[in-house]
């Protein structure tokens, strides 16, 4: 028995396993997720002045005083967290209330306001820093107008 005999069914078979797992089963999947789910196959993107200015998914380079910051690098497995501990917010609170005047009490309403769960009712609360910083840009316009271009 040759050699060629004795591979080439476990071979194609291989090939076969390999374009359907490789090639169409992720295609066909990610058309899926296209059509069904367009805003989180895209990145949930947002925009600023009708232009994508980045995604909730990642932190964005909110470096203004006026903005809330997201965690440094090295507190973040990954370095693009997006999200903060209520008490981070808080501390970051009278900064942001010195750079635009609003009260810190009007402040951290929008901090109790945006805060979310880590899992349903448990865990430890957070805030998404680029949807609360967005929240600020759209609700004060006249103070946040001139930083928009700044935040993506």
């Amino acid at each position: 028995m040759d050699i060629f005999e004795t591979i080439k069914s476990p071979l194609i078979l291989a090939i076969v396993i390999m374009l359907l797992c490789g090639l169409a089963y992720p295609v066909v999947i990610t058309l899926i997720a296209g059509v069904a789910f367009p805003f989180q196959a895209n990145g949930e993107q947002f925009t600023i002045n009708g232009s994508v200015a980045g995604s909730y998914l990642i932190a964005q380079g909110f470096n203004a005083s006026v903005f809330f910051h997201p965690e440094p690098a090295n507190f973040s497995a990954s370095g693009i967290d997006p999200t903060i501990t209520l008490a981070d917010a808080y501390s970051q609170v009278a900064r942001i209330s010195n750079a635009t005047g609003l009260s810190e009490s009007t402040l951290t309403g929008i901090v109790n306001n945006q805060s979310q769960y880590t899992i349903f009712f448990f865990g430890p609360k957070f805030i998404n820093v680029v949807q609360t910083n967005l929240y600020l840009i759209k609700k004060y316009n006249a103070i946040y107008s001139k930083y928009a271009n700044l935040s993506g």
